[in-house]
């Protein structure tokens, strides 16, 4: 892991830190663009599950409006734990869903995951082998 990966994860912590609230937002994103900016964002969680919003997608859209880039060259998530649950705020992997939207974002994203014992470095297309793909994309 470089310090820009370093860099990224205090970013992310930086905005769940900020912004937590149990039940509410847990999860916070950041992402490195393409050009080097980087993109912070915490889930929208809801009384009704399936219209809740990861931190991920909140990111991406945030650098799709706010700098115009598409790019993905770095992403990352941490969860923050609940009031009576042990531990700190740790990287987490994205989901299902976020998997998806990353790939189609940026095929060649890097993405920030917990490893063994320290979180570790792989790319968006070794975390979604067989891709989904529309008509003969």
């Amino acid at each position: 892991m470089s310090e820009q990966d370093k860099e990224l994860i205090a970013a992310a912590t930086d905005a769940i830190s900020s912004r937590y609230r149990n039940d509410w937002q847990e999860v916070g994103a950041a992402m490195r663009t393409r050009d080097g900016r980087i993109v912070t964002g915490v889930n929208i969680d809801a009384y009704i599950g399936r219209i809740a919003v990861c931190a991920e997608a909140i990111a991406i859209g945030r650098a799709i409006t706010e700098t115009g880039d598409h790019g993905i060259e770095t992403i990352v998530a941490v969860r923050h734990p609940k009031p009576d649950e042990p531990g700190d705020i740790a990287v987490v992997s994205p989901c299902g869903i976020c998997r998806e939207l990353i790939y189609d974002y940026d095929a060649r994203a890097r993405v920030i995951v917990p490893g063994n014992g320290a979180p570790m470095v792989t790319t968006v297309a070794e975390l979604l082998p067989n891709k989904y793909r529309r008509g003969s994309e």
